[in-house]
């Protein structure tokens, strides 16, 4: 029975859901990839940081160094510990020292972590709490800028599920006026 159950459950199981994943959801089964000019440049469903000016920036990673996929997690500190307080401070006084054209404070997915540090998404807020930033450091308007994050806004998944989001990496490559293959 032990070996039946491995050859079945260990071996043809997993090939069998690989090959329908692969037939029916190519994409999403290769990991969302996101490539520009033959080159992969990121993926939809994985967040990477961006630092320039000129970029849309997402959330803070816990994962790993940074937006690393193989280590996944959140900083799993308490609300009231000092470290998280003190890092909540400082991304703070750094995001309103980047974006000082920026109205009121900034919106809460830019100073903290997501549970999986590494969303790939930021609210409509988020956004636009950065378009003057970003408008500034192209030389563009800031009616251009959130132009494109209005027509980048994702809606609820299937109306109800989920926020309103916005892909930074899909945002961003459409600032740079480029399309993906």
């Amino acid at each position: 029975m032990t070996i039946v159950s491995i050859v079945l459950l260990g071996l043809m199981y997993p090939l069998v859901m690989t090959g329908v994943a692969q037939a029916l959801f190519p994409r999403q089964a290769n990991g969302s990839l996101v490539i520009i000019n033959g080159k992969v440049v990121g993926s939809t469903i994985i967040g990477q940081l961006w630092t320039k000016p000129r970029y849309f920036h997402g959330r803070p990673s816990a994962a790993g160094k940074g937006y690393d996929p193989t280590a996944t997690g959140g900083t799993n500190l308490a609300p009231t510990a000092k470290k998280l307080i003190d890092a909540t401070k400082a991304t703070i006084t750094a995001l309103e020292k980047q974006n000082p054209n920026a109205l009121g404070p900034p919106p809460i997915d830019l100073v903290t972590s997501s549970g999986s540090g590494i969303d790939p998404d930021i609210t409509p807020e988020a956004a636009y709490w950065q378009a003057p930033r970003v408008a500034r450091a192209r030389g563009t308007t800031l009616a251009a800028v959130d132009a494109l994050v209005a027509a980048h806004l994702q809606g609820r998944t299937f109306g109800f599920l989920g926020e309103p989001r916005v892909n930074v990496l899909e945002l961003n490559l459409a600032l740079d006026g480029l399309k993906p293959q």
